[in-house]
C-alpha cells in the first residue's frame, strides 16, 4: 500500500480531529482564564491552596505524559515505515506511561480527599479538581483511542489508514499540550 501523504495545508489527522483539538484547547483555557481571573481576586486563598498540591507527583505525571507523547510520535514514524510491530511497539509503550500517569493521579487524588481537600473546599480547589479531572478524562479516552490504533495496526498492517493513526496521535498530544497547560498555572503558578 502507498501511503498517501496529502497537501501540506491538510492537517494531519485530518480536519475533524482538529476542529475536537481546538475546541478543547478553547474550553480548558477559557477555565484556565476564568482560573486566573479569580485567583487574582483571592491571591491569599489560591496561594495558600496551591502549596497543598503535591508538586513531585505533578512533575512525574508531566514526565510520563511527555515521554508518552514521544513513544506516540515515534509509533507514527514507524508506522509511515511500514514497520507494523515496532509501531505496535511503541503505541504499548505509550499506553503504558499513559496508565501510570492515570494511577499516580488517582493517588494524588486520594491523598486530596484523606486530606478533605475535596471540590467543596474552596474556589481553588474547585477549579483543580474540574480541570485536572476533565482531563483525567480525556487521558482516559487518548489511551482506548491509542488502544484501537495500536490493536488496527497489528491486524491490519497495511490496511490502517495514515489520517487514523495521526488522528490519535494528534488527540494523544492534545492531551500532552492540555497538562503542560495545566501543570504551571494550576501548580506553580499561585
Amino acid at each position: 500500500m502507498e501511503i498517501n501523504y496529502k497537501s501540506i495545508y491538510y492537517p494531519p489527522g485530518g480536519i475533524l480531529i482538529w476542529i475536537v483539538i481546538y475546541l478543547e484547547l478553547f474550553t480548558f483555557g477559557m477555565a484556565l482564564l476564568a482560573m486566573a481571573y479569580y485567583g487574582s481576586l483571592e491571591r491569599e486563598m489560591f496561594h495558600e491552596s496551591a502549596q497543598l498540591l503535591n508538586k513531585g507527583i505533578a512533575t512525574a505525571n508531566t514526565v510520563l505524559l511527555l515521554t508518552s507523547g514521544f513513544f506516540v510520535a515515534r509509533g507514527v514514524h514507524f508506522f509511515k515505515g511500514k514497520e507494523w510491530d515496532k509501531a505496535g511497539k511503541f503505541f504499548n509503550i505509550s499506553m503504558l506511561f499513559g496508565l501510570a500517569f492515570l494511577l499516580l493521579k488517582l493517588v494524588e487524588y486520594y491523598q486530596k480527599l484523606q486530606a478533605g481537600l475535596d471540590m467543596d473546599h474552596n474556589l481553588f480547589f474547585t477549579f483543580y479538581w474540574f480541570l485536572t479531572a476533565f482531563h483525567w478524562l480525556h487521558v482516559l479516552t487518548g489511551v482506548v483511542i491509542l488502544f484501537f490504533v495500536r490493536r488496527s495496526i497489528v491486524k491490519k498492517k497495511e490496511n490502517v489508514l495514515l489520517e487514523d493513526v495521526e488522528a490519535g496521535a494528534s488527540f494523544w498530544h492534545l492531551c500532552d499540550l492540555i497538562w503542560l497547560l495545566l501543570f504551571p498555572i494550576i501548580y506553580l503558578l499561585f
